[in-house]
């Protein structure tokens, strides 16, 4: 058996084959937060924020338990061979998922992206496919349908960046194993649908340069500096400028999207937090300084769209209420 989260919530059973889902959405609010917090005790009252956020009801905790007892009926018997096990337990302050040795996929595709990266250097071909398998455990947007509680809401975007930080990981080893014919289309995607990101500006441009599209790799460059500028008010990073040089000078892109090689000169604040060292242990300083340089830049993109889609509804909503106004006059 198996806990999904990544996509609509369920219980897969292996015996039959199928994924259980939970019928009604509290149900599938109350699942997917307790497997997200899974063998930890979840106090009632953060459950009922989860399943009614500001408007609980009159018998809040009366209304939860009946909903635990729903959820109890769901969760499949243990096992023939297996021993007997209640998978959600009542405690004094509140109730626990006890999963055993039962896997979720969220751990399982964060398993999977582990190896898959670590072969990047030694078979990137190997390794691209390792990732495509990640990817394909995600069945649709992480905890799809559970409600916007405090619980799923921020382990969602923590699936959410995780994903997207794969599928970097994934076009990287593509380009590496000269794979870029198959993922320019996949990539024009994810720049739509992730505009801020640039990231996979830099994959888009790399792969179109190396199937000798380069006017194409320069568009790429031209449609994200405008993006940045109109939204953000500044320029592309370093690493973008460095690879539209590549592309105008016809050099030969590198094989990552993020050079480990050049990173040093791309981001002078590493070789300064290095103290201007050239031998192996500045150049580990800067390396170091670079990736924590590079997931504040993930976070901070994660942050940026999330502002953005938040922006696009407010403004929606704004237009729509003043229109009625209008109406009602």
């Amino acid at each position: 058996m198996e806990f999904g989260i990544l996509g609509p919530v369920q219980v897969y059973d292996e015996s039959t084959g199928r994924g259980v889902v939970p019928p009604g959405a509290k149900q599938r609010a109350l699942l997917g937060a307790l497997v997200v917090k899974a063998g930890q005790v979840v106090p009632v009252e953060r459950l009922v924020d989860e399943l009614w956020d500001e408007h609980p009801p009159a018998n809040a905790a009366n209304a939860l338990q009946a909903h635990v007892a729903r959820l109890r009926r769901l969760l499949p018997p243990p096992a023939p061979g297996e021993p007997p096990h209640e998978w959600l337990v009542t405690r004094p302050l509140g109730y626990a998922l006890r999963p055993g040795r039962i896997d979720t996929d969220a751990r399982r595709f964060h398993r999977m992206v582990a190896e898959g990266r670590a072969l990047v250097g030694a078979d990137p071909g190997l390794a691209a496919d390792a990732l495509r398998e990640a990817m394909a455990l995600w069945r649709g947007p992480a905890l799809e349908g559970s409600g916007r509680g405090a619980i799923c809401s921020a382990e969602a975007s923590l699936l959410e960046e995780s994903r997207l930080v794969a599928l970097e990981a994934l076009y990287d080893a593509c380009l590496r194993a000269d794979r870029c014919d198959g993922i320019t289309g996949e990539l024009e995607e994810l720049t739509t649908a992730h505009p801020l990101r640039e990231r996979f500006y830099d994959l888009l441009m790399a792969a179109l340069h190396r199937c000798g599209r380069r006017a194409e790799a320069i568009g790429v460059y031209d449609r994200a500096r405008r993006r940045l500028l109109r939204d953000l008010g500044v320029e592309p990073g370093p690493i973008l400028r460095e690879r539209v040089e590549a592309v105008l000078d016809h050099r030969e892109p590198a094989p990552g999207p993020w050079p480990p090689g050049r990173a040093a000169a791309a981001y002078p604040a590493a070789a300064v937090a290095a103290g201007g060292r050239t031998g192996p242990d500045g150049e580990a300083g800067a390396a170091a300084e670079v990736g924590a340089l590079r997931e504040e830049v993930v976070r901070l993109n994660s942050r940026l769209e999330q502002l953005s889609r938040d922006q696009r509804e407010l403004l929606g909503r704004l237009e729509r209420l003043s229109a009625r106004r209008t109406a009602l006059r």
